[in-house]
């Protein structure tokens, strides 16, 4: 009786030693993932704070929330199962739907973009401070759009970077992967909205010191904000550039990467900078590719008949970060 407790004991130590190696798997090809990741991550974060801007401040946070879980479900309810089921029937669509989301992408950098260049010239903008459900609507609606598409690239980046592991692992490697993305980026971004009310709180201590670093966080948040504006704007075409840069190559036209590879040889001999220097060459050529497509994709949807407020124009999104009216709600806390 006690040989066979003693043997159920070893067996049981062994399934927990075993359980206990799946999960440092798990973790180090998550943690792996994630890092290659990690350019598309930084470009979400920068781009959803403008989808505040010019929001109530007591609505920041519930909206960054609602965004938030509507990209969480985008990965693991939608994302997720499609790319698990293409990657183990049909993996040669990735590609072509990744290309589709970039383009996509492109055309939403080069609307912002174009109203960004026309900033001076009168154009109808939604009030600064949003009001009620259908305003709050299309800001979440809006930002869980874009971010489907920069979902789609970090869990198909992900996806590649564990595609030898087996399909219930890689299912899970993902979640964890998703899970941990969204609580990363959603709350670096929700720390970069509410930073002036922190100023706010230090401004109103008695420390001297307390009070200089909150007048600076006060007056420094606005052109934050401002300048993730203008680097959300570049990072759509930056990241849908890329995808259509990578995509075309691996469906066999190899010439527009190989030149990029060519420019790169130029710089990544450099002493102490060389893969700085590819990383820029690199980013300024899916940056000019993504505005070139994007451009084109506007141009032909200004051009054909299509009913007004198609695709969501200026006055159905959030005001731009350079709005002269949208920093009223900030300044008056």
């Amino acid at each position: 009786m006690s040989g066979g407790l003693a043997a159920l004991l070893d067996d049981i130590a062994a399934l927990a030693k075993l359980a206990a190696a799946s999960v440092d798997d798990v973790a180090a090809a998550a943690g792996r993932a994630s890092i290659k990741a990690a350019g598309v991550v930084v470009d979400d974060t920068a781009v959803t704070p403008q989808y505040v801007a010019g929001v109530n401040p007591n609505r920041e946070l519930p909206i960054i929330k609602k965004i938030a879980i509507g990209s969480l479900r985008n990965k693991l309810l939608i994302i997720l199962p499609v790319i698990l089921l293409l990657s183990q029937f049909l993996p040669w669509l990735l590609t072509p739907l990744l290309m589709v989301g970039g383009t996509y992408l492109c055309f939403e950098g080069a609307e912002k973009l174009l109203e960004w260049l026309r900033r001076d010239e009168p154009q109808k903008k939604v009030p600064a401070v949003l009001q009620g459900r259908d305003a709050e609507g299309t800001v979440v609606s809006g930002a869980i759009r874009t971010d489907f598409i920069l979902s789609a690239e970090i869990m198909v980046i992900s996806l590649n970077e564990v595609a030898a592991e087996g399909f219930i692992s890689r299912a899970v490697i993902l979640v964890v992967v998703a899970l941990g993305i969204t609580a990363l980026v959603y709350g670096v971004v929700a720390l970069i909205v509410k930073m002036d009310d922190v100023g706010l709180a230090l401004a109103g201590r008695d420390s001297a010191r307390s009070q200089a670093v909150g007048r600076g966080l006060v007056a420094a948040m606005p052109k934050v904000l401002t300048t993730l504006s203008v680097v959300g704007i570049f990072a759509m075409l930056w990241v849908g550039g890329h995808i259509l840069l990578v995509g075309i190559d691996e469906l066999g036209l190899h010439a527009p990467y190989a030149f990029v590879h060519w420019l790169e040889g130029f710089v990544i001999d450099a002493p102490g900078v060389g893969a700085a220097l590819v990383w820029v060459v690199n980013t300024l050529c899916s940056l000019i590719l993504g505005v070139a497509c994007g451009f084109v994709v506007v141009g032909v949807l200004h051009v054909l008949p299509w009913p007004k407020n198609h695709h969501g124009h200026v006055q159905d999104k959030a005001p731009a970060a350079d709005d002269p009216t949208a920093g009223t709600v900030h300044q008056s806390r």
